[in-house]
């Protein structure tokens, strides 16, 4: 591992960070993400960003050498976007990590134009939030068309599709969330929209949750659900949260946003209005908000490490803190903007992300166990440091270019004076500038902690301290299986050997969801914006332990609340022997294609429909495997050779779904979200829009005949962690299909390739 040297700490470290020197993993990371072709090792891209980023300055070569310094050793950590593309020639590229699209009016064209500004911001890079709780309702009527509302999910299945095919043709995989508030008629649906089902897979779930809906929850009162003025129905707020909460237990989602909070507490509430989050839930913005993110490396200012003399050098902390709100605020000037809405608020309010990474190994290296007594008051002392260093920053900055636009100083501190600035940040330096409305969150840095030595990400918890992971070159070929490991753990054995580890050495399997929830709220109280966490819970937590959660999260104050408990009825999860329900019939995740018998037996199903004077005739062959029925392969035929290209394509497509899936259910969701822009039909007073829709039915009605539908546990390998330990749980991740994609921070990341998601 490549270090710097610091006089201050005694701790001998080495600045020139060549490539060879870096971890396996890290190059990997930093030549397949970061390098740009004129990188020759990772100093020239530290150089290409801190040049591209002092650029704005008047004086461009004093900066450059203060932002390299910044960057140097991995202190600070700016997103992807901005290592990726400061510096270059790449201009149809944004820096910014998240936004939140505008407000959708309630109308198709609306929709429509909302679908298009989002796959515009996708394309450019961009993870993008979305409010549907301004969509009417399902069988709302519409006047002028006689027809009812189909509802804010079936315009989320239209989104859901277009975040796919921008992926496809990017490379990369798109990142949504979808909010609904609690009060929205179709709340019920919207929790329930991905239970088991595979739709809805590019977006993650969060219902916006009021303080009036608490109360509610508090004293079990009746609770209306509205839209426009009209009361559709009356439920009982804790049956409605308990399905909410249900929900999260088996299937991680939906999390919730506690929108009131975000609001009353938001710097600029004079000004706007929050609805909705970015896809992570670090920053809640309001519509067309986007942000530009970066983290401080806590494990760089950590002070003779593993020694009763450790601690941390606040004061080189301080310094870096300012010179990275510097840099943050300089790449708003830099970057592009996918939608001239989102240039124009991001100027207009010039909004950062600032936070931090590494926190818990920052903790183990000053012997102390996250979630302890004393870890909160360190998380405290940082999260004060870090606050009043970015504050005192941004008003020095705002003296010297000006402050943001919109910066009212009489009506900005009382935006702020539920928050902690009115304690911390003198009323004279608000009074007078102000160049950033907001200034902090913690965001996952999944990818980026990778790029600097496998720090611990953001404040979540070491998720296991060694494992293997495999590396893929450009054209896709194996590099071979390499052992990463955890940072702090990496440093303590080479300074210890194998010595038992001290009782610091936890990870998230080790910890109580009261534990993350406290570390959470320890920091949120110096976060302007929000946190991105996930709550990890045992997989024993019975559900009645496990319905505090959300309550205990909104009294502590928090912004926002995922919990992530390993199920049996989540697709890909793996589950210890010991831990594994019995139950129904369990299906295994299959190791090799079965191979066909000479006949198989099966059902034809005949399809008449107006887009076609001939029938279409499905037939769909079922496989014996494990003891039970499964399809293996469909076939459509019909006399009419106009549909001959699309039948091949259809048939092969599917059939090679059914053979690699044992629970093909996703896929009629996928065929039943397909609409015919020529229009649909009517089919025995049923809407259909569109022949593969039909055929969508036609496979649910097959998979129900066999039994198939409802999720069930899964047997995959165990994943050696450690010599004494096995990793409970992990999904299988979507590119390289083995069982390594660890979920938190409301992301994912896998262990075993370089796959990650808003990382």
């Amino acid at each position: 591992m490549a270090v710097i040297t610091s006089s201050k700490s005694g701790y001998q470290r080495d600045r020139s960070m060549r490539v060879d020197s870096l971890p396996e993993i890290s190059k990997h990371i930093w030549e397949t993400k970061y390098r740009h072709p004129t990188d020759t090792c990772v100093a020239d891209t530290w150089g290409r960003v801190a040049r591209a980023v002092a650029s704005v300055e008047e004086n461009a070569e004093y900066w450059e050498k203060q932002f390299y310094e910044l960057l140097e050793d991995f202190r600070f950590l700016p997103g992807g976007r901005i290592l990726a593309n400061a510096g270059t020639e790449r201009t149809s590229t944004t820096m910014c990590n998240c936004f939140v699209m505008g407000t959708i009016p309630d109308s198709i064209e609306g929709i429509f134009d909302t679908v298009k500004e989002a796959a515009l911001t996708q394309k450019q890079g961009g993870g993008v939030g979305y409010d549907f709780s301004t969509i009417r309702p399902s069988g709302a009527y519409i006047k002028g068309v006689e027809s009812s509302a189909s509802g804010p999910i079936s315009f989320m299945q239209v989104a859901d599709a277009t975040c796919r095919t921008i992926m496809s043709a990017g490379g990369r995989r798109g990142a949504q969330i979808g909010v609904l508030r609690c009060d929205h008629p179709d709340i019920e649906a919207f929790i329930a929209a991905k239970r088991g089902t595979g739709a809805l897979q590019m977006f993650n779930l969060s219902v916006a949750i009021t303080d009036k809906f608490m109360e509610a929850v508090r004293d079990d009162l009746p609770w209306e659900l509205v839209f426009g003025g009209k009361v559709y129905r009356t439920v009982q707020a804790r049956q409605l949260m308990d399905s909410i909460l249900r929900s999260a237990y088996d299937y991680a989602e939906p999390g919730v946003l506690f929108i009131d909070t975000a609001n009353r507490l938001n710097n600029l509430s004079y000004c706007e209005t929050f609805a909705a989050a970015n896809p992570c839930g670090e920053q809640i913005l309001p519509p067309y908000g986007a942000c530009v993110l970066g983290s401080i490396n806590l494990v760089r200012f950590v002070c003779n490490p593993f020694s009763e003399g450790a601690c941390i050098d606040w004061e080189d902390l301080e310094d870096t803190v300012g010179r990275a709100v510097r840099f943050l605020d300089n790449v708003i000037d830099i970057s592009e903007f996918p939608l001239p809405q989102q240039k124009a608020e991001a100027v207009a309010k010039r909004r950062i992300g600032l936070g931090f990474t590494g926190l818990a190994d920052a903790l183990i290296m000053i012997g102390e166990r996250y979630g302890s007594a004393e870890a909160l008051v360190t998380m405290d002392c940082i999260g004060n440091s870090i606050a009043l260093s970015a504050y005192g920053a941004s008003y020095r900055i705002g003296i010297e270019k000006g402050s943001f636009p919109l910066f009212d100083s009489v009506k900005y501190m009382d935006g702020t004076s539920e928050s902690f600035v009115a304690h911390t940040i003198a009323d004279e330096m608000m009074s007078v500038s102000m160049r950033n409305s907001h200034l902090l969150c913690v965001a996952p840095t999944g990818t980026t902690s990778l790029l600097a030595g496998n720090v611990s990400s953001g404040i979540e918890p070491v998720f296991a301290w060694e494992y293997t992971r495999k590396i893929r070159t450009g054209t896709g070929s194996e590099t071979g299986e390499h052992t990463v490991q955890d940072y702090a753990y990496a440093m303590w054995r080479s300074m210890n050997g194998d010595k038992v580890l001290p009782p610091e050495f936890v990870t998230s399997a080790d910890l109580m969801p009261y534990e993350h929830l406290s570390m959470q709220a320890a920091a949120q109280k110096w976060v302007d914006s929000a946190i991105s966490k996930t709550i990890n819970v045992p997989t024993g937590m019975a559900f009645e332990d496990f319905r505090d959660i959300y309550t205990k999260a909104w009294t502590l104050g928090l912004k926002g609340c995922t919990a992530f408990r390993p199920s049996e009825k989540i697709r890909g999860v793996m589950v210890k022997t010991e831990e594994r329900p019995t139950g129904p019939k369990q299906v295994p995740v299959q190791t090799s294609l079965p191979v066909r018998p000479a006949s198989l037996s099966g059902t034809t199903y005949k399809i008449r429909t107006p887009l076609s004077p001939d029938a279409f005739y499905v037939t769909v062959n079922n496989i014996e495997d494990g003891g039970s029925l499964r399809p293996y392969e469909v076939f459509i035929n019909t006399k009419n050779l106009q549909h001959f290209s699309w039948i091949v394509a259809m048939t092969r497509l599917i059939s090679a779904v059914f053979r690699r899936e044992p629970d093909p259910s996703f896929l009629v969701d996928e065929l039943k979200s397909i609409y015919d822009p020529a229009g649909g039909y009517f089919k025995d007073g049923v809407y259909v829009p569109s022949l593969p829709a039909e055929l969508g039915g036609v496979i649910e009605k097959h998979l129900k005949a066999l039994g198939i539908g409802t999720p069930v546990p899964v047997e995959v390998e165990r994943v050696e962690i450690l010599p004494s330990e096995t990793v409970s749980v992990l999904n299988l991740c979507p590119k390289c299909k083995q069982p390594g994609l660890v979920v938190a921070e409301g992301c994912e990341r896998c262990t075993r390739c370089d796959y990650s998601r808003c990382g």
